[in-house]
């Protein structure tokens, strides 16, 4: 509730105007209910993805994404993820020399680790 005249202001670039649930706007009434779906969890899965595979489809969309899950921690806690079932997909190189890896949500947007450290291990196997 707003009181003495204040006012919240979600028009900046960074504002948490989507998470809670409001559009863009200056609000100034003592009472505003939320317009829009509130998005406190936004990350439905974290893909892993590699630039040096095929074979890969997400949504039925060629894709680059090894894998795919949903953290079982809640933010802020480590995310410790170990594939039960491994599923080989095919490399697009003759030899590898280096490879790029990435974390994305399920929309594709680069996820944002804070600086933390991250470790993978691929398996690799001729066929």
């Amino acid at each position: 509730m707003l009181e003495n005249g204040f006012q919240v202001d979600f028009r900046y670039e960074r504002s948490p105007n989507s998470v809670l649930g409001f559009n863009k706007a200056v609000y100034t009434s003592d009472y505003q209910e939320y317009e829009n779906p509130v998005d406190i969890l936004s990350i439905n899965s974290i893909l892993v993805n590699v630039d040096i595979i095929s074979g890969s489809y997400v949504n039925g969309q060629r894709n680059t994404t090894i894998y795919s899950f949903f953290p079982a921690v809640n933010p802020g806690y480590k995310i410790i993820e170990t594939p039960a079932n491994l599923v080989y997909l095919p490399v697009t190189l003759d030899a590898i020399y280096s490879m790029e890896t990435s974390l994305t949500d399920q929309n594709g947007k680069l996820l944002n680790l804070r600086g933390e450290n991250i470790s993978i291990r691929f398996h690799v196997r001729e066929i």
